[in-house]
């Protein structure tokens, strides 16, 4: 895989460089700010682009920003975004926003090298993996929607499992449901939500959806975050 990294602390760029090499990866550009991105990524057309949140000059938005713009620039490029906090406002505009696969995860999930690697190669694969700790504080907003009225107790259910990163495999398994019967769950609930095929990743703006306007931890149930998912 061709990984484009922009990671402005030289030890954590260059222990990604390190690690992602080792694992076969070719790394064609490691770069310390957003100076060169654009043209960068244009002229080596990565796999995946890594980007750190915030980047120099100034430290708060560069990464995001950014990542932002490579949406409009190559809509369908995968994009891991790296944050040391859980940066609540900046999750949100990258999930909702229209464009390929995308993880956000904090850079302490890198100590674990299985995992981040699993996470690398499921992005690039087309899957959005939101760190656990993302999820568990935009679950703490208590905006609600009327669209989440429709749903039955079974849908929300079935919703915040989404919302979690969990797989249908994984929701059947949790749920003790077929893999049928859970396809059937999420068709209602694109349908509740008005989730239409063409608005894209379906999957994605359903579980923001439950983020942004449903409060409360995960239901009774449901197994422990971890990095997963969601198509």
């Amino acid at each position: 895989m061709r990984i484009l990294i922009c990671e402005d602390s030289v030890l954590l760029r260059e222990g990604l460089v390190r690690l992602l090499e080792d694992a076969g990866h070719q790394v064609v550009a490691a770069l310390p700010d957003t100076n060169g991105l654009g043209e960068a990524v244009a002229a080596q057309q990565p796999d995946l682009c890594i980007l750190d949140v915030r980047l120099p000059p100034t430290f708060t938005d560069e990464g995001i920003r950014a990542a932002l713009d490579l949406r409009t620039a190559h809509a369908a490029l995968p994009l891991l975004v790296l944050s040391q906090y859980v940066e609540e406002r900046y999750a949100s505009e990258l999930i909702a926003a229209q464009g390929g696969p995308l993880g956000y995860l904090l850079k302490d999930r890198v100590a674990d090298v299985a995992e981040f690697l699993e996470s690398v190669h499921r992005i690039a694969g087309g899957a959005t993996v939101l760190d656990p700790e993302v999820v568990a504080q935009l679950l703490t907003r208590r905006n609600r929607d009327e669209r989440m009225l429709r749903l039955t107790e079974r849908e929300r259910t079935v919703l915040a499992l989404i919302a979690e990163g969990k797989s249908n495999s994984a929701i059947a398994g949790v749920l003790f449901l077929s893999e049928a019967s859970v396809e059937k769950h999420i068709s209602s609930i694109f349908q509740k939500l008005g989730l239409e095929p063409e608005d894209g990743n379906r999957r994605v703006l359903a579980a923001l959806a439950h983020i942004e306007n449903t409060g409360g931890a995960a239901p009774n149930g449901a197994a422990t975050t971890h990095p997963g998912g969601m198509r």
